[in-house]
This record gives C-alpha cells, structure tokens and sequence, in this order.
C-alpha cells in the first residue's frame, strides 16, 4: 500500500500494526528516538553531498542498513507520516495490547541479552536523542552509531533463530511542514498551532491524595556528565514516565519534586534531581512568592552536586516559565554550580514550567516568565538611539556655534585692522 501524502492516524495504525499482534512469533524490538523525520536522511544527504564524501558515505551506510533490514523480511511498511498523538504514546498502546516481557536495553552488549522464546517478548531500545542544537556533522555520526546499535542486536537475534518484527519511529517529528496557501492573518496562528500540537504531551504530576501539588514540564530535559556522557531524560520523565516520584514532598511552605531513574545510562546506575522550591511572603511586595531555591543531583547514592538558581520565582499564584534554563551563561534563568561536583555538570532544559504552589483544577496557573519587558534586544536598541541622539545634539549645537564676520574690507578705503583682542 502507498501512504505517501497521507497522515496515519492513531485508528488507522492501529489497524496497521494487528499482524504484529496475530503473527506466531511474537517478539518485537522498538527502536525509538526523541524525534526523527524522513526528511532527516534526505536532507543531511544533500548536506555533505559536495563537501565531504565521507561523511556523506556515514548517511549512506545507515540508509542502506534500512533498506536491507525492509527487504530481507518477509514483509515491511514504511509510513512516511504519522500522527504525532499516534507514536507518542505507543509504547504504551503495544504494552496494553498483549502480555508482552518487557525489556529496557541499556547496555549495548548485547551478547548478554536473554530472550526467552516462549512467552512474547518486547525490547525496548531508547536512541540517543538528535538535539537540535547539534551540528550537522554531529548528527550525521550519531546516525552511523545507532546504525551499530541497530545492526548489532538484529544481526545477533538472527543469529540465534529468533523471530522477530522491529518498529522504527520517534515520539515526535524534528521538522514542521509550514503551509504556504493560507492567507498571511492566519499564518501565524497556524505555525503556532502545527508547533504546539507535535510537541506536546502532558506535565509530570505529584499528587497527595485526590489534589495535584506539583506539575512539571519541559520540551527537552537534558544532562551532560563530565562534558562527555548526554543524558537525555524527556521521554523517561513525560512521556514513558520511567521516573520514581515518589519521595516528592508537598507543604504549603517547601515543596520538593524528587525525580529518580534507574539505569538512565550507561554507567550510570541511579541517578535523581531534585528541585527544591519555597513559598515565603515578601514585606516589599506584599505578596507569597515561590522560588526555585536550588537543584540537586545524585548520582548512585554518593556524588551530590548542587546548583544555586536565580531567577526563577513567581507570584505564588501563577506557575514559572522559561524557554531556557541550565548552566550556560547564555540562558535567562541560570543553575550556578554550588559545590565542586556540581562543575562536572550541564544541564539543559527547554520550556520549562513549573508549579509547585496554588495549583487549581489540576493544571498549570498563568505563567510569571523569566523574560522580562527589556530583553537584551531592547537594551541594546535604545543605548545605541542615545548614542544617536547624542552625536546628532552634538552636532547641532557645534553648526549652531559658526558665527560669520561682521567686518569686511572695502577695496576703495582704508585697509582694515582688526584687533586680536576681537
């Protein structure tokens, strides 16, 4: 069947993916990626075309991986686009659709793996995520590691006689088509909308009781250790919620979202964050404002890095929000490293809102942001008209200094003497 020019929905893949369920053998493997889009290969293809041979052999190699891996099966289906509603949340829709063992693969020995044959089994793969703040040339090489990954475990259960179907996809797509055939007043809102409906996905919630005290959400939650290892924590946190929340504490007074992984990388056997927020009252403004006081990771129960924060506060009615906050110096709100640990860090997080006071009908509040009126845009638009305005006032004043002179010289009379002291 051909799909291309069409949008899969949830029903129809649905209806697509029942052989996987009805077959004999039933082992699955998912590999999944943070985001991902066919024009990503086309498009890093043409990049290196006329440059550099090698990298654009690096693509080659993984396309070709693909293509060997849909023609040796006994069946395949490509489907160029899917609704992002539909892929988000498959991995849940598969675990509900059959008694399958499910198995996270972290390690990347695979020779260790254990497959039992007799019970259906579900191998979950998570990819490293294609960061969009990455080059080009980065990107292209991570392609040729996850076409390792991807070769070494199918080539390896093949070589066991095990039976199994793979399902290649991503939680959400790395590139937006934009319309070019909608009038220019309503352009915009649908950029908006196409952009917030692919990237959206529910806050992570602590609840006590029946009521929701804390919601937490970010487009990209991320960590680097020791500048070397990537950490990526969005799908863990928001959309498989493989995250431990359980020592939260929730007070009118402190609260504290604890978010715990097993396993996140290799290497790496637990790890949690910490955000550790106050509700305090503020004589100056006469008002309850939560703060983000400090953000605290753990890693296997021993090393503790702790950062400082600043800027993130809010009325204690609204939730915060900030497109960007981490460790760069660049960022809005900033996590300053407290402690020597904390230098072995970097933290990056995307639209970031959180909430940890107040919350009503179980969602976020009006959002305090962290940018205020006058960006850094601003300020520098308004110093460099002062200057303007200076050297215009300047140069007003000095033509308005030019004095022409009052005595001339008659050629018939006299000559003219002119004292210094005039």
């Amino acid at each position: 069947a051909l799909h291309e020019g069409h949008v899969v929905s949830a029903q129809e893949l649905t209806v697509l993916l029942q052989p996987v369920f009805t077959q004999n053998s039933r082992n699955l493997i998912l590999f999944l990626h943070d985001t991902l889009s066919i024009g990503d290969f086309t498009y890093l293809s043409e990049f290196y075309s006329n440059k550099k041979p090698f990298q654009n052999q690096v693509n080659k190699l993984f396309i070709n991986l693909l293509q060997e891996i849909l023609q040796s099966s006994p069946s395949s289906l490509v489907l160029p686009a899917v609704d992002c509603e539909a892929t988000k949340y498959l991995l849940s829709f598969l675990q509900e659709s059959g008694y399958w063992k499910l198995t996270n693969i972290t390690n990347l020995d695979v020779s260790q793996l254990e497959v039992n044959t007799s019970e259906p089994n579900l191998l979950v793969v998570q990819l490293q995520p294609l960061l969009p703040q990455l080059t080009e040339f980065v990107k292209l090489y991570m392609f040729l590691f996850i076409e390792k990954i991807i070769g070494r475990l199918t080539m390896d259960l093949q070589e066991r006689g095990i039976h199994f179907s793979v399902i290649y996809t991503a939680v959400r797509p790395s590139r937006i088509s934009r319309r070019t055939d909608v009038v220019g007043e309503l352009r915009r809102q649908l950029m908006a909308t196409e952009e917030e409906d692919s990237l959206s996905y529910p806050p992570l919630n602590v609840t006590t009781g029946n009521d929701i005290c804390i919601l937490f959400y970010a487009s990209n939650f991320s960590l680097k250790a020791s500048s070397s290892v990537l950490i990526d924590l969005t799908n863990a946190t928001f959309v498989m919620q493989n995250v431990d929340i359980s020592s939260s504490e929730c007070s009118d007074i402190n609260t504290t979202l604890s978010l715990k992984y097993t396993k996140p990388v290799n290497g790496i056997s637990s790890l949690e964050i910490r955000f550790l927020m106050t509700n305090k009252f503020y004589g100056g403004s006469a008002r309850n404002w939560s703060t983000l006081d400090s953000v605290e990771i753990v890693q296997d129960g021993e090393k503790f890095a702790k950062f400082n924060v600043s800027v993130i506060s809010a009325p204690a009615e609204y939730s915060f929000h900030c497109q960007l906050v981490g460790t760069s110096n660049l960022y809005p709100a900033r996590l300053i490293p407290s402690n020597n640990e904390a230098k072995n860090w970097d933290v990056f997080i995307s639209k970031l809102q959180i909430q940890g006071f107040n919350i009503e009908n179980n969602q976020f509040s009006y959002a305090s942001d962290c940018t205020g009126f006058f960006t850094p845009g601003i300020w520098m638009g308004l110093v460099t008209s002062i200057i303007l305005l200076w050297i215009l006032a300047y140069g007003i004043h000095m033509i308005m200094q030019l004095t022409t002179n009052s005595r001339f010289d008659d050629p018939k009379g006299a000559a003219l003497s002119v004292p210094q002291t005039e």
